[in-house]
């Protein structure tokens, strides 16, 4: 079987990180028996320099024949924060509806934790956030003193919806931005996390801030008419407050979270701390009928570019998403467990693991784990 996997490695770190990714990807691949293509990409700060273009809809066009992308970062001190994020990544995500960021937040072992009394078997859940709507859809704008008129629209593969706006203020200057969640895209990732729960723990929690934010409200009743449809799987409901204070006090209380876009943000980079800091947190951008994508949720890094010194551990995990994602579980398992067996050891720990290891140091050592492990099967 040959596995077809374009790949935007992007700024910074990001070739860097994602070289160890193909590393270790390649090794697995070559112990479970199949082949992975790997097609590469050049957008990003650089090819944005030189050609003024972020990322084209005839690009787009054909990343839609691949099931899943092999993302690295994006973002580049040259370019104005936000152009290169909004025009590449979440137009990518927009592109194809990858309306699930899903977000493992798992304390491997050996790994230190900035919470007291807590362990890998208090720390893992995942984290189920909707990636299109909320205040995320991209639409806002200023208005200065007096009578003014915008409009505003949202495509979506599910819908569009316009707004036209009528501004009347006697402020100097406003900024304002438009949020909004739609039933067909509530309901879509919150029955994507019931169906996760039913894999584990059968226990749901639901994130939003319905007393305050009236939409959230809306989120909520769409919550409660889900879980009827899974009377087997606990639920609560939480404000996005609170739950950021359980997530530190009792993260073993969770097992599936659901929360719209915005808090999801918010939350599951709490959940990388909680879990050991960002270069261990992996996530994938998913559509289940459609193209996904998978990447570390941290930044580009730019200060560390070149210096072969960042941890690359969560765009390997990342990689083993994708496997599981293309149906090679036992792939994917096998790579959580190689990352957890050197992470034991001790002996290939990048700085931000109090360590002084090589970005190439920790590829090398999960790739090799995995053939030792091979040649261990073999042997037996």
């Amino acid at each position: 079987m040959i596995y077809k996997i374009p790949v935007i490695s992007g700024d910074g770190i990001g070739p860097e990180v994602i070289a160890e990714g193909k590393k270790v990807l390649n090794a697995t691949a070559e112990v479970h028996g199949f082949d992975l293509e790997w097609i590469d990409y050049p957008h990003g700060a650089d090819y944005y320099l030189e050609t003024g273009e972020l990322i084209s809809e005839d690009t787009l066009r054909e990343l839609k024949k691949y099931k899943a992308i092999y993302f690295g970062a994006v973002g580049d001190e040259r370019v104005k924060p936000g152009i290169l994020e909004k025009g590449i990544l979440l137009a990518i995500r927009f592109y194809f509806d990858q309306y699930i960021n899903l977000r493992p937040v798992r304390l491997l072992e050996g790994v230190w934790t900035p919470l007291r009394n807590k362990g890998s078997k208090e720390i893992n859940f995942k984290v189920v956030r909707e990636n299109t709507e909320d205040f995320y859809i991209g639409i806002g704008g200023r208005a200065k003193k007096g009578f003014s008129k915008d409009e505003l629209s949202i495509i979506r593969e599910l819908y569009r919806v316009k707004f036209d706006l009528d501004i009347d203020s006697d402020s100097e200057e406003i900024a304002y931005q438009v949020g909004m969640i739609s039933k067909e895209g509530t309901e879509r990732v919150i029955r994507y996390s019931f169906e996760l729960a039913q894999k584990s723990k059968k226990h749901v929690s639901s994130v939003d801030k319905a007393n305050v934010i009236s939409m959230y409200d809306f989120w909520r009743e769409i919550f409660e008419k889900v879980a009827a449809d899974y009377p087997d799987v606990r639920t609560d409901l939480n404000y996005v407050d609170a739950i950021a204070m359980w997530f530190v006090k009792n993260p073993e209380w969770f097992d599936v979270v659901v929360t719209p876009n915005m808090f999801g943000d918010i939350l599951t980079d709490l959940g990388a701390m909680i879990q050991g800091g960002m270069g261990l947190a992996p996530g994938g951008n998913i559509n289940p009928q459609g193209t996904s994508m998978f990447e570390p949720i941290h930044g580009s890094a730019p200060k560390h570019k070149g210096k072969n010194k960042a941890n690359p551990i969560a765009t390997i995990w990342a990689g083993a998403m994708l496997l599981e994602h293309l149906g090679e579980r036992e792939a994917s398992n096998t790579i959580v467990r190689a990352i957890e067996q050197s992470i034991s050891k001790g002996n290939v720990r990048t700085y931000d693991m109090g360590g002084s290891s090589k970005t190439s140091d920790v590829g090398d050592d999960i790739a090799r784990i995995i053939r030792e492990q091979e040649r261990c099967e073999v042997e037996r």
